[in-house]
């Protein structure tokens, strides 16, 4: 592993926790292929203290927003935080599923890949009007899921608060892509080709 993080919002833990939880999150080349660098989280995910500091980190921002009526956790690694932060914080957990996963009526947002389209999904009438929505995954890397998530929330009469993102891998553009919105990572790792 190479020492590429600058610490952003889990710096509040103190510098020698969140290298700890740093050191928790392999980093995996040439997976799927090259010159992908993949982040996985399973180590991390299966610490408990760990996740329990990600999880207050994550808390201590939402509620330094002014707080959220819901969280919605984009498909798949966005439920594993989404879901435990939502109880932590007292609010419902909303899926944003990939497309074909729900049974109808549904919303959808599409989007590009650098390989082709998705598309991301909302269960129609879920979203109660006016909702102060925190949208959560854990990589933010070119931004395009991260775009159409928003969009699809506010398409459904939610207001984003902020996007939050356990991990933001640099020099891909995800944060430009967001531009006008409210950002937060917890980790911030460099620029190669990532995931």
């Amino acid at each position: 592993m190479t020492d590429d993080i600058a610490l952003v919002s889990l710096s509040g833990l103190g510098a020698a926790r969140a290298a700890e939880i740093r050191a928790l999150i392999r980093d995996v080349p040439g997976y799927p292929h090259e010159p992908v660098v993949f982040r996985d989280i399973t180590p991390m995910l299966a610490d408990g203290p760990a996740l329990a500091d990600v999880i207050e980190a994550f808390a201590r921002l939402v509620e330094a927003d002014g707080g959220v009526d819901v969280v919605a956790g984009m498909e798949a690694r966005g439920f594993l935080l989404g879901a435990p932060l939502a109880l932590r914080l007292g609010v419902g957990f909303l899926p944003l599923r990939k497309a074909g996963k729900l049974p109808p009526p549904v919303e959808r947002a599409d989007y590009e890949l650098e390989y082709g389209t998705a598309a991301i999904e909302l269960r129609s009438g879920t979203l109660r009007p006016g909702a102060r929505v925190l949208v959560l995954d854990d990589v933010l890397a070119t931004g395009g899921t991260a775009a159409a998530a928003a969009e699809l929330v506010e398409r459904c009469g939610g207001e984003v608060v902020a996007l939050a993102f356990l991990l933001e891998l640099g020099g891909l553009g995800g944060r430009d892509r967001l531009a006008g919105r409210k950002v937060e990572t917890l980790l911030r790792v460099g620029g190669d080709s990532e995931s």
